[in-house]
């Protein structure tokens, strides 16, 4: 599903860090190693049909390497 954040990201929440993440070893082979944590939070996102919903993201992110991996897990309105 294609989307782009409008806005900023609120209520931002640490899911999991490090070898709590059950991807970690993907995320070390495709992005390089790094403090891996899985995060979680609140956006305003614009979906592909043109339509703007509040949603709740989730994502992977690691110093220095940014976020990578964002996708919607629900719809909050």
């Amino acid at each position: 599903m294609y989307f782009e954040i409008v806005g900023e990201i609120e209520e931002i929440e640490t899911i999991a860090v490090g070898g709590r993440i059950r991807d970690i070893m993907r995320l070390r082979r495709k992005f390089g190693p790094g403090r891996w944590r899985k995060l979680k939070g609140a956006a305003r996102v614009r979906l592909a049909n043109g339509t703007t919903r509040l949603a709740e993201v989730h994502w992977y992110e690691a110093h220095g390497i940014g976020r990578k991996k964002m996708k919607i897990k629900r719809f909050l309105d």
